[in-house]
């Protein structure tokens, strides 16, 4: 955990529409059909999985043409974490610091790629000058919606994710045509839910027929 802390003491907020390096992408990986189905809907790996990383997960997906894909974890939890360790503030904000450190959240591992980025998916009810809706449910990118969060003045309901799950072009329809992923349709209600394991679970008994 000393460790997890440390890292996350790097992070910084930074604007959604960063796009991501086409770096973090392998270079030999299988490419499957592209298909516009996987974009507003649970990607849920399958008891097939071998990456460790994803074993377990539901991820949901706001991106998927033929440029690749990206999505956020939504049931992989870090653990409590002080504002003061996330939210870089300038010296002349009027913002307490040692206040931010009495503060505690908690925040979710989103995906390996990007590990500096911080997303706050949350309902629609909520809005700030960051905010994008994607049907169901929005997300926002800026710390004055952390320190909301924590005043519990924010969202009503909220999920602090770092990091971004992504793929190259065709990267993950080559992993889906291997059975490593299946979809599912996005429930609000269970983006919120407290059990990560059931997440997965309940995700995984809502999944597609796959034809």
């Amino acid at each position: 955990m000393k460790k997890i802390l440390k890292f996350i003491c790097l992070f910084l907020l930074i604007n959604l529409n960063n796009s991501l390096q086409a770096t973090d992408y392998p270079t030999n990986y299988y490419k499957g059909k592209f298909y516009e189905s996987v974009k507003g809907n649970f990607l849920v790996a399958t008891d097939q999985m071998q990456d460790s990383r994803f074993k377990k997960t539901a991820i949901a997906m706001f991106k998927n043409d033929e440029n690749g894909a990206w999505g956020l974890v939504i049931n992989k939890t870090i653990g409590l974490v002080p504002l003061g360790d996330i939210i870089k503030i300038s010296e002349n904000s009027n913002i307490n610091k040692k206040n931010l450190y009495n503060k505690k959240i908690p925040i979710f591992w989103g995906g390996p790629v990007d590990r500096h980025r911080i997303f706050i998916i949350h309902s629609n009810e909520y809005e700030s000058e960051s905010t994008k809706k994607y049907n169901k449910i929005s997300i926002s990118s800026d710390y004055k919606t952390l320190l909301k969060i924590a005043e519990n003045k924010g969202p009503k309901n909220n999920l602090v994710i770092v990091g971004v799950s992504s793929w190259g072009p065709g990267q993950l329809e080559g992993e889906m045509e291997r059975d490593d992923w299946i979809l599912s349709e996005i429930k609000k209600d269970l983006i919120f839910e407290g059990d990560d394991l059931e997440k997965w679970k309940k995700a995984m008994e809502n999944s597609f027929i796959k034809l």
